[in-house]
């Protein structure tokens, strides 16, 4: 598959040059379209609109809500406007346009190369759920290390995944080197970039397939489970194919209801982003200063800062998530509660866009499906606390509770982490 690679690309600028769709009478909104069902004008189209060889896209009526609907079809386009490819489509959840892509990119006994850090479902899908049921088998790799990803590859491979930024180590992938490797070798890269829209665009540095979890912070409200996929037009096309596409025949259908929420969402996704990243980089900056174990893209002091500042479309900053390793899973849990229930910075939930500041222990949540060696491998120790950044409250109130609630259970200030006390009691009285 050839990538759409446009290193010019800037979001905004494409979501405003986007074609607005009207309301059915004159609404600046698009309408909904909840029919499941759709009426066809000449009963001798039947059989063509059943083999696939008229639909919408060439001029023929809708057919059935599980294939095309106008409303999840408008909120496709947008998502393609939004990562600069040709085509795109919205899924039940950010998994199913995973395995959607992989069901439909890969067949029995083909393999993948994945990145050994990744969100712990596609973990668990890529290691167990692929092998067992559709024998199509993984290597598991550290991303960063483009020998080690060449010499995983093998006569039956043909996707590399990789999410844009890891979840949750942050590493950053050198997407125009994965994406020379893959097509060097006639293989398809995939990119995860949930935790990046806006921030990067994978296809402009030459991914193939872009898939998201839109649950996050294209929702932006932790209210919605959706998924997303972008590419070209005929692999989009061919996840709706009537006899061997997994969109159609699996059935990870999106509410329509819910896909008109989420088109409102994607005009000021930037803005939002933008707020995260601000807010981010001025957590890890002070984090940092206190000798604290931060890691964050936007910190010249990690590994791939260069890759990211390559990347990253600059109006945005560094992306909203940032980790704070505590040394030991009781001092993670003393701050996470701390910072919720003393100091009101943020919620201990796991998931991570949503608009307040969420505080989640990885390495016993949402990447459990690792085993002990396997986090060991992915980088994810268990002390390590994953805060996804929100919007609310002013920066220098969040800033002072996140001080707080991080001093209170680390110590004295301006000593590096390693040499400070951990208190037994989570919220001491003086």
């Amino acid at each position: 598959m050839q990538a759409l690679g446009n290193e010019d690309f800037e979001p905004t600028v494409s979501l405003s040059r986007h074609k607005k769709e009207f309301g059915e009478f004159g609404g600046v909104n698009a309408s909904i379209e909840s029919s499941t069902t759709f009426t066809v004008l000449h009963a001798g189209d039947m059989p063509q609109i059943f083999e696939g060889t008229l639909n919408p896209e060439k001029g023929a009526c809708y057919l059935y809500g599980r294939s095309f609907n106008p409303t999840v079809r408008y909120l496709g386009r947008q998502l393609a406007a939004l990562e600069g490819t040709e085509a795109g489509y919205a899924v039940s959840s950010g998994l199913a346009a995973i395995s959607a892509t992989f069901l439909q990119l890969c067949n029995s006994g083909d393999h993948i190369v994945a990145s050994s850090a990744v969100y712990g479902g596609t973990f668990a899908l890529l290691k167990s759920f692929l092998p067992a049921k559709c024998d199509i088998s993984t290597t598991f790799v550290d991303i960063a290390d483009l020998d080690a990803v060449k010499a995983s590859i093998t006569d039956k491979t043909k996707v590399i995944f990789a999410e844009a930024i890891s979840n949750p180590t942050l590493v950053i992938a050198d997407l125009p080197a994965l994406a020379d490797i893959a097509h060097a070798r006639g293989l398809t890269f995939v990119v995860d970039n949930t935790f990046s829209p806006m921030i990067i665009s994978p296809a402009k540095w030459g991914a193939d397939v872009v898939v998201h979890s839109m649950t996050k912070f294209i929702s932006g409200a932790s209210d919605i489970i959706a998924g997303a996929i972008c590419g070209r037009a005929d692999f989009i096309r061919s996840l709706m194919d009537l006899h061997l596409g997994p969109i159609m025949l699996l059935g990870p259908t999106i509410d329509p209801k819910i896909a008109s929420e989420l088109s409102l969402r994607i005009p000021h996704l930037g803005i939002r982003m933008a707020e995260h990243s601000r807010r981010a980089m001025a957590y890890a900056e002070r984090l940092q200063l206190e000798g604290a174990m931060v890691q964050y893209p936007g910190l010249p002091r990690h590994e791939q800062h260069h890759i990211m500042e390559k990347l990253r479309n600059k109006e945005y900053g560094y992306g909203g998530i940032l980790t704070l390793d505590l040394g030991s899973q009781k001092a993670a849990e003393q701050f996470m509660e701390r910072a919720q229930n003393k100091h009101a910075f943020g919620l201990l939930a796991v998931s991570l866009g949503y608009f307040e500041t969420l505080l989640s222990m990885s390495g016993s949540t949402t990447s459990s499906e690792l085993t002990e060696a396997e986090q060991k491998a992915a980088g994810i120790p268990m002390g390590m606390v994953r805060m996804s950044v929100g919007l609310t409250g002013s920066l220098d109130q969040r800033l002072g509770q996140l001080m707080e609630s991080y001093t209170a259970v680390c110590g004295q200030k301006h000593l590096p982490y390693r040499a400070a006390e951990v208190r037994p009691d989570p919220f001491p009285s003086s």
